[in-house]
């Protein structure tokens, strides 16, 4: 199966100990997510975020209903954390989530490695929906948080 990458950087103005939290709150999945996708966390939501921590969610993409669980597989605070998809539409999924202070800010990371199962059918579909759709998914977030830790009193 072929495998996928997608890799982001953004640097923010600010120091790391008020930015983890942030990310590191199941809860704000939903803010930084598309409403086009229909994402919404299922109950039970984690009080906190620790490794083999797993969270529960759905969503639609291309109108196709997904349920979604990940775990936290690493957990690294305040430099960041790995999850992995246990279940939902990928043969893979894992996110690495990075922080490296860099002067007075953060430079975040994301890394995700993915693969779409059936084979030739797969690399359709990431070639006609997927890749598009992540590409937006990752624009969203990019704005989203720079919107969001723009503001000196956030």
């Amino acid at each position: 199966m072929k495998e996928y990458l997608i890799e982001r950087e953004q640097w923010i103005d600010r120091p790391l100990e008020s930015l983890f939290p942030f990310f590191s709150e199941a809860r704000n999945l939903e803010e930084l997510t598309p409403q086009w996708l229909g994402f919404s966390l299922v109950p039970p939501l984690p009080d906190g975020v620790d490794r083999d921590t797993r969270i529960y969610y759905r969503l639609t993409l291309a109108g196709i209903p997904i349920r979604w669980r990940t775990r936290i597989s690493q957990w690294d605070p305040p430099r960041g954390f790995v999850d992995v998809q246990e279940r939902g539409p990928f043969a893979l999924w894992e996110h690495t989530h990075r922080f490296e202070e860099l002067g007075r800010g953060v430079l975040m990371i994301d890394r995700v490695r993915y693969r779409l199962p059936l084979g030739p059918l797969g690399r359709l579909a990431h070639f006609l929906v997927v890749r598009s759709a992540l590409t937006a998914i990752f624009d969203y977030r990019f704005v989203r948080i720079r919107d969001r830790f723009s503001h000196p009193s956030v």
